[in-house]
């Protein structure tokens, strides 16, 4: 015993969780997210303390403690989510910050080896489900092509349609507008990825066409 308020399992607590906060944060690092290793490390750590706190503090409700932890790492998680036109990001950093939240209560309430589970689960689907996602994508991938003609003539949109269904793309028009004397189409495109591309390098050559943003 090292003392009436902290033991060897608390410092066992600690360490895990920096250990396992570590490991998340390096898979990050390494891919080079906005929430990279020190972030990673505070967060599980930080769950981990509060969960702890949570269960020496008598007076106070585990559960009750435990939301609380929930609501922050929430907020943590909206600040990393940026939204750019029709365009999502950081959803998924945003999910490993509430998952590894959730490991670091795990530790907290003293759940080793389910904790050492959930780690590996993570980097497998961090690492493996990633390749997968590109294998995916050779096959079919989607595009959001911001398109600018040159006037506000239909005509140049039908045979942008026109185009897309030569090359056996899948496509929906999101929006269509006009500023001025030009209009702007958003459209998504779906189809192989090699299929895509060369479409793309059409489309910027095409003379009804002024300027195209891919996202």
């Amino acid at each position: 015993m090292l003392g009436a308020d902290i033991t060897e399992i608390d410092l066992i607590k600690i360490a895990l969780s920096v250990v396992c906060g570590s490991i998340i944060g390096f898979e990050r690092e390494y891919k080079n997210k906005s929430a990279g290793l020190r972030t990673m490390i505070l967060i599980c750590l930080g769950a981990t303390v509060f969960t702890m706190v949570s269960q020496k503090a008598g007076d106070f409700s585990d559960d009750r403690i435990a939301a609380n932890i929930i609501t922050g790492i929430g907020f943590i998680g909206a600040g990393v989510i940026f939204k750019d036109g029709l365009s999502i990001s950081g959803l998924t950093t945003a999910s490993v910050i509430w998952v590894t939240a959730s490991l670091g209560m795990a530790i907290g309430i003293g759940h080793f080896t389910l904790s050492i589970i959930l780690t590996g689960l993570i980097i497998v689907v961090l690492s493996l489900f990633s390749w997968l996602e590109m294998l995916m994508d050779y096959f079919y991938t989607r595009k959001i092509f911001n398109i600018t003609f040159k006037d506000d003539c239909i005509t140049g949109l039908i045979d942008l349609e026109a185009l897309i269904k030569g090359y056996n793309l899948k496509y929906k028009r999101l929006k269509l507008t006009k500023h001025g004397s030009k209009m702007h189409a958003v459209m998504e495109v779906g189809g192989k990825k090699k299929t895509l591309s060369r479409f793309n390098e059409q489309l910027v050559e095409l003379h009804f066409v002024q300027d195209v943003l891919l996202t």
